[in-house]
């Protein structure tokens, strides 16, 4: 039986070059002691050990798997919900996070600064 923790692939449109650039992803549930959980969607750039790390922390207004969620949800308290397990979400956040420059080099980032326009995106989109 496996772990659990497998890399999934994720192949975005790279508009400076033209070409597919390719990304392992995961998402993991983070335990704190000194605060609350956080589920986390790691992106790594194929080839490379640039890692970016796009964390929701729970918190007031904002919800993540706490026993009454399941795996990969984030929510916010008016009713936005987003699963970190779809690739259509996660290809969602690569793209706002390439916007913005984001997905280059190592980082940990707030994952919620860019739930608005995931969640956006992912309402048009149907």
């Amino acid at each position: 039986m496996g772990s659990g923790r497998r890399l999934r692939k994720l192949a975005v449109n790279d508009d400076t070059a033209g070409e597919a650039v390719v990304y392992l992803w995961s998402v993991r549930h983070r335990h704190r002691t000194d605060g609350p959980c956080a589920e986390v969607l790691s992106l790594t750039r194929e080839g490379t050990t640039a890692t970016v790390r796009l964390v929701f922390r729970g918190g007031e207004g904002r919800f993540v798997p706490d026993g009454l969620l399941p795996s990969g949800a984030v929510a916010l308290g008016q009713g936005t919900a987003l699963n970190l397990h779809e690739p259509g979400v996660v290809r969602a956040f690569a793209d706002a996070a390439g916007r913005r420059g984001l997905l280059h080099g190592l980082a940990e980032l707030d994952g919620w600064a860019l739930f608005p326009e995931v969640a956006a995106r992912r309402a048009a989109d149907g």
